[in-house]
């Protein structure tokens, strides 16, 4: 039998601006340009999130939907 091997296709990364949930017992973040407010809270325990970058794969997203608040 001959078997082949893939070639994987290496993902270009970027650092990404993401927002952080502060608190201890969560690791939720999301990207900053999913994000549909401009100081989201944590959609997974409702804390607070701070700004930061993470080296992540490249996404686009042209929706560009925050509401002002």
């Amino acid at each position: 039998m001959n078997y082949r091997k893939k070639t994987i296709e290496e993902i270009p990364e970027e650092n990404t601006a993401v927002w952080s949930c502060i608190s201890d017992d969560c690791n939720g973040w999301m990207r900053d340009n999913f994000a549909f407010d401009y100081n989201p809270v944590c959609p997974l325990c409702s804390s607070e999130m701070v700004k930061g970058t993470k080296l992540l794969p490249q996404l686009i997203n042209s929706s560009s939907l925050k509401s002002e608040s």
